[in-house]
């Protein structure tokens, strides 16, 4: 009896012990848990990394409001984040074939690399159309080659009727995770590099 006290009494102490932040603690699509590290080195196990679709549908009915988006090489991984305002869009993450084309135009879009890993955010915008002169809530470039190991280029693809789309040239077809972080909210995708 007394065994099972000092048992129960451990048990307990190593469960609050796993509190942790909200990046820490943030909700995702796979079994791995990431935290935005663009920059530390820090590294997450890509364990369930895969080159099938992630699909998540959004909760709100609110737009998103795109405001940042940065990548980077970490230890044998390139890290994506899309960054925003008024929280977190649905969003669909999946390999395509070529040509990419832009939302509504239809026009073909270059996208470098010997992949495509395209990014469909919805209900996501980078224009705060609420405004009277909606005035973009991303200022960054639309198309940008970051320093990383996989991940040859990030091209704007579309921003139509509540529809952000992003490509990513990849040099090959490599395995990739997706989570979600909070405050702010941020789509991460991780794209194995090694």
């Amino acid at each position: 009896m007394v065994i099972r006290a000092l048992l129960v009494m451990i048990a307990a102490l190593l469960l609050a012990g796993c509190g942790g932040t909200d990046d820490d603690a943030a909700a995702t699509t796979e079994t791995t848990v990431a935290t935005d590290t663009i920059g530390t080195g820090s590294s997450p196990v890509l364990e369930g990394a895969s080159t099938d679709p992630v699909v998540v549908k959004g909760t709100s009915t609110d737009v998103s409001l795109l405001t940042d988006v940065r990548a980077a090489a970490q230890d044998g991984y390139d890290r994506l984040v899309f960054q925003f305002r008024n929280g977190l869009p649905g969003y669909d993450v999946r390999y395509v074939d070529r040509p990419v084309v832009a939302d509504g135009s239809g026009d073909e879009v270059a996208v470098e690399g010997g992949a495509v890993l395209l990014i469909r955010m919805e209900p996501a915008l980078d224009a705060d159309l609420t405004q009277e002169s909606a005035p973009q809530t991303y200022t960054g470039p639309q198309r940008f080659t970051p320093t990383t190991t996989a991940v040859a280029e990030l091209v704007r693809t579309g921003g139509f009727e509540a529809v952000l789309t992003w490509a990513a040239g990849v040099d090959e077809k490599r395995p990739f995770l997706v989570s979600t972080l909070e405050s702010p909210a941020r789509l991460v995708i991780d794209v194995k590099s090694s």
